[in-house]
């Protein structure tokens, strides 16, 4: 860690800039490891393809073909350059730019998939159309532990409220055969749970992080007895709901790689892009976003401008548990299409860790989310076209990235004050 000041106009010194060689040292590893997979297990003189169109698209793109190793010697040269700027940046005592791990991280992945699409027809339209498939619940889970965080309450029954939306809107839409009333559903399971959370956390002053952790083994029990005692009994009337269909948004869905990706979605995911947008644009510029932070950040100044700090929370912890229970609803009305025992399998955890990635901010956390669906959909893609990568590590990659992003690449953030913290009148 290197701390510098600099002069101000004044004669004086301005805020210290703070710089860490916590950048430079995992690029250098991400570097050896690039150098190890890339060049020592280099898998010869094949070429990698990348499809970039789906057969049913208006605009057809080319293949683009790339030599193997060539590729994979001038990915691995500029990774060290950019290892390189980074540590000549520290040792001048400046931060290093964003753009740097950025640009770090995109060449990284495009060796990384050109040496295991070595000799194969890598679909880069099927990676993206699933990456946000399989974003959908974690960015729905990130957006209600977002608010929960932001109003002072730490959100660790994002898996529960998860688990219970999925069940309720399999159970509803079963019965009603309304997709819409299983949504519905799935809003008020969550709802329900963030009851049970708020309660005991606002009005009892229970630990946060234990009642969440209760919720979440609750519910998973629950939910997995009444799946099998009930709904196993009888699954055709009971977990057999109807499905959103897709709805491809004219124009829109015929954009090359976009189109398919985003605009040939089904309503739950274009809820999720409004969810997105209303979260973020209410969170900072609305008077119920600004006093909502304000109770996270200090809720006794908030008290004694007349915000009554427990009802506050209380309701904006139930209104969390609604969107959260939105991302449930699309495991059985969007994707799987039936209720299974513990189906989001640590999702929510997955999610909270892409709002302390987010760094408690609606639309990075979107982004931190899309990271972690893409790291989960690459080890299915990989597997299909018969990479050497093998399917133990795979599976442990969402994982793993979400470990590296949280410890190493989140760098020094700060969570709302309160978060945690029980307010007492």
């Amino acid at each position: 860690m290197v701390t510098t000041t600099e002069p101000t106009t004044e004669g004086g010194t301005s805020t210290a800039v703070i710089t860490s060689w916590k950048v430079p040292v995992i690029l250098g590893v991400f570097t050896v490891i690039a150098g190890v997979l890339f060049l020592a297990l280099s898998r010869g003189p094949e070429s990698s393809t990348f499809r970039l169109s789906t057969p049913s698209d208006a605009i057809q793109l080319p293949e683009i073909v790339l030599p193997t190793m060539a590729t994979c010697i001038v990915i691995t040269l500029l990774l060290a350059a950019l290892t390189g700027f980074a540590a000549w940046t520290v040792a001048q005592k400046r931060r290093v730019p964003l753009w740097v791990s950025v640009v770090f991280a995109v060449l990284f992945l495009i060796g990384f998939l050109t040496w295991a699409g070595a000799g194969a027809s890598l679909p880069i339209y099927g990676l993206l159309i699933g990456t946000v498939s399989l974003s959908v619940p974690l960015i729905f889970g990130a957006l209600g532990g977002v608010i929960s965080e932001r109003v002072g309450v730490v959100n660790i029954a994002i898996e529960g409220q998860l688990l219970a939306g999925a069940f309720a809107s399999a159970v509803i839409a079963s019965i009603t055969g309304n997709p819409y009333a299983g949504l519905l559903g799935a809003a008020v399971a969550g709802v329900l749970v963030s009851f049970v959370l708020a309660a005991f956390a606002i009005k009892y002053l229970v630990d946060q992080v234990i009642v969440g952790v209760v919720l979440n083994v609750l519910v998973t029990g629950l939910t997995s007895f009444l799946f099998s005692q009930v709904l196993s009994q009888d699954p055709s009337a009971l977990n057999n709901p109807p499905r959103f269909e897709r709805i491809a948004i004219p124009f829109l869905s015929e954009i090359p790689i976009i189109g398919p990706m985003l605009f040939r979605q089904t309503m739950i995911v274009y809820f999720m892009y409004v969810a997105v947008f209303l979260v973020w644009f209410c969170l900072f510029h609305t008077k119920w976003g600004l006093r909502l932070r304000a109770v996270g950040e200090h809720p006794k100044a908030a008290d004694t401008v007349g915000i009554k700090v427990n009802k506050l929370r209380f309701w904006n912890v139930s209104l969390a548990g609604a969107i959260v229970g939105f991302g449930g609803a699309y495991f059985t009305l969007g994707s799987v299409g039936a209720f299974n025992k513990e189906m989001t399998a640590g999702l929510g955890f997955i999610a909270l860790a892409a709002v302390i990635f987010g760094r408690w901010d609606p639309i990075k956390a979107t982004l931190a989310a899309l990271l972690f669906g893409f790291a989960s959909n690459l080890q299915s893609v990989l597997g299909i076209i018969g990479s050497p990568v093998p399917s133990e590590f795979m599976l442990m990659l969402p994982y793993i990235i979400t470990i590296f992003a949280v410890a190493g690449l989140v760098g020094i953030s700060r969570a709302p004050a309160a978060s945690g913290k029980p307010y007492i009148k």
